[in-house]
């Protein structure tokens, strides 16, 4: 039972150390809406999605009045869309389906809407291969649908023809929205290992062992995280280890009373709380901060990736304790344009693609909202893809990597997306070719360690 102070302290932490809900997300399976007639998918894809997330958006303002938690945002992720096109769909059936599943958020009031995505980590399907040549233009007509593909997981390995033709499609996208500084890339995402509960954008999907519907709900709180450490200035890491679980416990146990209310509420099903610490751009909202108050003069000097590495493992201890049901991507989320610290770091030089490539080896995700120079190769875009693709691969963790090559940008330039996706530094890459490598195309195979049976 709650008493007097624990309130006080959960006060205290929303009104003055940004403790929200980052995200309820509602996953819808589309399954039952799969077809080869283009238009007839497209009428019951809108009709199941309006129909069952009608009440969305109303129930988490409402939750959010009564508790006083603030919840940031309200989401839809669906079924991989590479599945609901049966036949032989062309790339212009998928931004159809594209458009419908932006008029489908727009109506229902959420801010994105995940799904737009294919899983080719070992071939492609006709409309795998249709579903991703639709990608750069889906994302410019479409405001709030986001995209992700899967091109490798420990089992299966590397598809390096996926990771190829992902690199071009990044350059087409930021091309194609260069009005925007290459915007639509924010809504890309190119995975390896992806998880089907993630309730995070620009990254979730509906997995295939998901139920009819589901709510999940994604967590943060890193100023929390660095107030309640700058309790403990000097003390050692089991002090500052502790310190973190227990902090991670008490905002996870906030996740998981706002997803079982909303789960009640729209009667669908409880899934997980990802209990992820996600930054934004506001001061004092930084994991690289909570780097920083651990000792570090500035993230990315060395001793960032052992800091990481106790942040993310605390987070998820804590968290595990606090629900039977932690789930998503969990941890910590190193996202360079949407984390105020990440920026400074950037752009003193102490954070480089090199190091954040390090970090991810130990933390959440990957390389999340880089920005690099409009004139980036596709070859050089893929040869990041398949690096991280291998930490993920080898270490059976997720990787991601969401880059944007801001057209007509140079390294030191500034490109603003606003809200939470923040300002993005002009990070340099090398300026070695990695195109021969990339050419060779094919499968890299799976680990040994993953013949596990």
């Amino acid at each position: 039972m709650l008493n007097s102070l624990e309130i006080l302290e959960t006060v205290k932490m929303i009104a003055e150390e940004h403790l929200d809900i980052r995200t309820v997300t509602m996953g819808i399976s589309l399954l039952s809406c799969a077809g080869s007639d283009v238009k007839t998918v497209c009428n019951q894809v809108y009709d199941k999605i309006t129909r069952q997330a009608e009440k969305l958006v109303k129930t988490a303002e409402d939750i959010e009045t009564e508790y006083g938690i603030p919840i940031i945002n309200k989401r839809i992720s669906v079924t991989p869309a590479s599945m609901i096109l049966g036949g032989t769909p062309t790339p212009s059936d998928f931004v159809q389906l594209a458009k419908i599943l932006d008029r489908a958020a727009e109506t229902t009031g959420v801010n994105f809407i995940g799904g737009f995505s294919a899983l080719v980590h070992k071939g492609m399907t006709v409309g795998d291969a249709a579903l991703i040549a639709s990608i750069p233009e889906a994302l410019r007509v479409t405001e709030r649908v986001c995209s992700s593909v899967n091109v490798g997981t420990t089992r299966a390995g590397i598809n390096m023809d996926a990771v190829a033709q992902m690199g071009r499609i990044i350059k087409e996208t930021a091309e194609l929205t260069k009005e925007r500084d290459g915007f639509g890339c924010a809504k890309l995402v190119v995975f390896c290992n992806a998880v089907e509960d993630n309730p995070f954008m620009a990254g979730a999907f509906c997995g295939v062992g998901e139920p009819d519907a589901v709510i999940n709900v994604g967590v943060s709180g890193p100023g929390v995280v660095k107030c309640a450490l700058e309790e403990v200035r000097g003390a050692d890491f089991g002090v500052v280890a502790e310190t973190i679980k227990k902090t991670a416990f008490k905002i996870t146990r906030m996740g998981q009373l706002v997803a079982q209310e909303a789960s009640r509420r729209l009667q669908v099903p409880f899934g997980i709380v990802d209990l992820s610490l996600a930054p934004t751009p506001a001061v004092g909202d930084s994991v690289a901060h909570i780097l920083e108050e651990m000792g570090l003069e500035r993230c990315g000097t060395h001793g960032t990736t052992a800091a990481l590495a106790l942040l993310n493992d605390a987070v998820k201890k804590g968290g595990v304790m606090a629900s039977s049901y932690v789930g998503g991507l969990s941890g910590a989320f190193i996202p360079v344009s949407e984390d105020a610290g990440m920026i400074e770091a950037a752009q003193v030089g102490a954070l480089s693609l090199d190091k954040l490539e390090a970090m991810t080896c130990v933390c959440s995700v990957g390389l999340d909202m880089i920005c690099v120079p409009g004139d980036t190769t596709a070859e050089t875009l893929s040869a990041i893809i398949a690096d991280e693709a291998a930490i993920g691969m080898v270490n059976n963790k997720t990787t991601a990597v969401r880059l944007i090559p801001a057209p007509g940008k140079k390294v030191g330039d500034m490109v603003e997306f606003g809200g939470l996706l923040g300002t993005g530094p002009v990070m340099p890459v090398n300026s070695y070719e990695s195109g021969a490598f990339i050419a060779r195309g094919g499968r890299i195979p799976a680990p040994i360690h993953s013949l596990r049976n």
